[in-house]
């Protein structure tokens, strides 16, 4: 997979791109990653990018020119056949979800595009293809954003994890009826006072798996109804 990444802050991603599975993943070249610097694109003896707002308001707005110019030249950049997939990292973008994970794991290549201040001028738009948020709160930048977006989808390629086998029974998986998953547990049997549950213990794999979906399925209703009730599940 090819990836672009369009930020005012490439340091960032430095240590996030050499550490664990994301790390073994461009080691093996199963990641391409290409950091393409905003600040170049900008204008002026400061090398501005933001400029502030028609209409009067508060804060700076990521400049169109500026931006769409880092995109494409990121894109120039990465060996890959093909425009990526444009992605713009924002509040007002669709709430990520392992689903889009999936979906993102099974491109080529993506250019994920870090906001700041204010955010984009509203013709930045025109030039990308989604948008993505994590959630509904606000952050400085979408440079956090991205990494969730690349980590959530390489684990998901190919020769990534080392036990693949994991990514069958997880949250929001298939295999899990895309509720959260069941509880898990390990040494010792007794911790002050909390047990392991008996039938884990049992070698019953037929009862146990009964037990690990009904627990699934009660843990998704207390903390997630939303997804419980999606699934239609009782």
């Amino acid at each position: 997979m090819h990836v672009a990444i369009v930020t005012l802050f490439p340091e960032l991603f430095e240590a996030f791109l050499r550490t664990s599975f994301v790390g073994r993943a461009v080691e093996r070249r199963v990641l391409d990653v290409t950091l393409e610097d905003l600040r170049p694109h900008g204008l002026g003896n400061h090398l501005s990018v933001d400029d502030t707002p028609y209409g009067g308001g508060s804060g700076m707005v990521m400049r169109p020119d500026c931006v769409v110019s880092a995109m494409e030249a990121a894109e120039r950049k990465l060996m890959a056949r093909g425009r990526p997939r444009r992605i713009l990292l924002t509040p007002q973008g669709r709430r990520f979800d392992q689903a889009q994970a999936r979906a993102l794991s099974e491109l080529s290549a993506l250019t994920l595009v870090c906001g700041r201040y204010e955010g984009f001028d509203e013709r930045v738009r025109y030039f990308a293809d989604d948008e993505i948020s994590l959630g509904d709160f606000v952050l400085t930048g979408g440079e956090v954003a991205a990494m969730c977006v690349i980590e959530s989808t390489v684990r998901l390629l190919p020769n990534v994890l080392g036990n693949e086998h994991s990514l069958r029974e997880e949250s929001f998986s298939p295999e899990c009826g895309g509720l959260l998953e069941y509880p898990h547990f390990t040494r010792p049997v007794s911790f002050r006072g909390y047990e392991v549950p008996e039938i884990l213990r049992s070698g019953d794999h037929e009862k146990i798996a009964t037990w690990r979906r009904g627990q699934a399925r009660a843990r998704s209703f207390a903390r997630r109804p939303d997804l419980a009730r999606r699934r239609g599940g009782k």
